[in-house]
C-alpha cells in the first residue's frame, strides 16, 4: 500500500502560471516525482479578491487536486498560501505546503543588515503574513512591504518585454529607492518572472529572494520524513491543467521552462 501511494502524484495549484516558477524547482530537486499542476486561469488575478474568495477558490483547486490521487498540496501561490493555507491543512488529510515560510525563510538567511523588502499582492500584503513571519524568525528586522497589483498582469499577458514593463516596475519599486534595503523577497510566484527588471531597477547588489527552491526542499524532506518518495526507477508524468484557455498557458508555460509541454487540459470546476 505504501510503495502503491509514493507514486502518485505532487499537486500544486496556482492563481495561473506564476506557480510554474515553483514547479521548476520541484522538478529539478526531485527528478522521479510525478507533477500535477493546475492553473486557475479563468479567475487570475487572486490578488485583489477577499481572502473569503479566495479561500473558496483553493478549496475548489485542492479538491481538482485531490482527485488526481495525490499525496502532498503544495500551494504554489503566494496571496492563497497567505488566505488559505490553515484552511486546507484542517480540512484535506494530505500534507500542505505553502510558500510563505519557506521564503521568510529564505530571506531572513540572506539578508546582512535586516531591512527586508517584501513585494506582493495587495491580498498578500495586506494579510501582513510575510512580515509575521520575517520577524518571527529575526527578531528587530525592518520589513518594508509593497504591493504591486500590475506585476501578475503583466507576466499572464506576456508583456514583461514591452517598454512600459521597465515603467511599472520603476513605479511600484519607487518607494524602496531609499530605504536602505538589501534584500528583497518576491512575495509572488508570477515575480520571478520580472527578477530581471526588478534586479535592474534595485541594482545588482540587492539580493532577490523566491520561495521556489526552500519549498521544494521542505517538499522532498517531508516526502522523505513520510515514506512517500517515489522509487528512483520511477518515470516521472507532468499534468498541466487550467481553467481556461490551455494554448495559451502551454505558450507561456514554454517560455518559463524553455522547452515544449504536454498534457495541458482545459479543467471544469464548476457545473
Amino acid at each position: 500500500m505504501a510503495a502503491e501511494k509514493s507514486v502518485q502524484s505532487i499537486g500544486m495549484f496556482d492563481s495561473g502560471i506564476g506557480g510554474l516558477t515553483v514547479m521548476q524547482k520541484v522538478m529539478q530537486a526531485l527528478p522521479n516525482e510525478s507533477i500535477v499542476y493546475f492553473g486557475d486561469t479563468a479567475r487570475v488575478p487572486y490578488g485583489g479578491k477577499s481572502s473569503e474568495t479566495i479561500v473558496r477558490y483553493s478549496i475548489e483547486n485542492s479538491i481538482f487536486l485531490l482527485e488526481k490521487n495525490i499525496k502532498i498540496l503544495v500551494i504554489a501561490c503566494n496571496t492563497a498560501a497567505s488566505a488559505a493555507i490553515v484552511k486546507l491543512c484542517t480540512i484535506f488529510n494530505i500534507p500542505v505546503v505553502g510558500v510563505i515560510e519557506p521564503g521568510a525563510e529564505k530571506a531572513v538567511s540572506v539578508t546582512r543588515n535586516a531591512r527586508i523588502a517584501v513585494l506582493g499582492t495587495r491580498s498578500t500584503i495586506h494579510s501582513g503574513a510575510y512580515q509575521r513571519e520575517i520577524e518571527k524568525r529575526l527578531p528587530g528586522v525592518k520589513v518594508f512591504s509593497i504591493a504591486c497589483p500590475l506585476f501578475v498582469p503583466l507576466v499572464e499577458e506576456g508583456m514583461i518585454h514591452q517598454p512600459f514593463a521597465r515603467a511599472i516596475v520603476k513605479e511600484h519599486l519607487a518607494p524602496l529607492k531609499h530605504q536602505g534595503v538589501d534584500t528583497i523577497m518576491l512575495g509572488c510566484t508570477h515575480y520571478p518572472i520580472l527578477k530581471s527588471l526588478i534586479q535592474e531597477e534595485m541594482g545588482p547588489e540587492i539580493a532577490l529572494v523566491d520561495s521556489g527552491t526552500t519549498c521544494a526542499e521542505k517538499v522532498a524532506a517531508i516526502l522523505r520524513d513520510q515514506a512517500l518518495e517515489s522509487p528512483k526507477d520511477h518515470v516521472a508524468e507532468h499534468r498541466y491543467f487550467v481553467s481556461d484557455d490551455p494554448a495559451k498557458f502551454r505558450e507561456s508555460a514554454e517560455r518559463i521552462f524553455g522547452q515544449p509541454i504536454s498534457h495541458v487540459h482545459a479543467a471544469t470546476l464548476w457545473t
